[in-house]
């Protein structure tokens, strides 16, 4: 875990910070809101991985349905009718 720690000034919406003091402990504070802006970056993280992959899969989208189209006729090659 790191333990280098930097101090920082930061200014809050009145209801925001009311919440905050009625949510964390005193002395406390600074660990929960370290926790919320990890939760929060990791969220960014994911809907950025998600966004990427979307984009990913939908450029692909067409290669991928050439290569289905190239090997369609021997996938159902000595295959029963159904």
């Amino acid at each position: 875990m790191n333990t280098e720690k930097v101090r920082l000034n930061i200014t809050l919406p009145l209801s925001i910070a009311k919440e905050l003091y009625q949510y964390s402990e005193p002395r406390k504070r600074s660990i929960f809101v370290a926790e919320a802006i990890k939760l929060k970056i990791l969220q960014l993280k994911q809907e950025k991985t998600k966004k990427l992959l979307t984009e990913g899969y939908k450029e692909t989208k067409n290669e991928s349905l050439e290569i289905t189209k190239e090997f369609e006729s021997i996938d159902i090659e000595n295959w029963d009718e159904y």
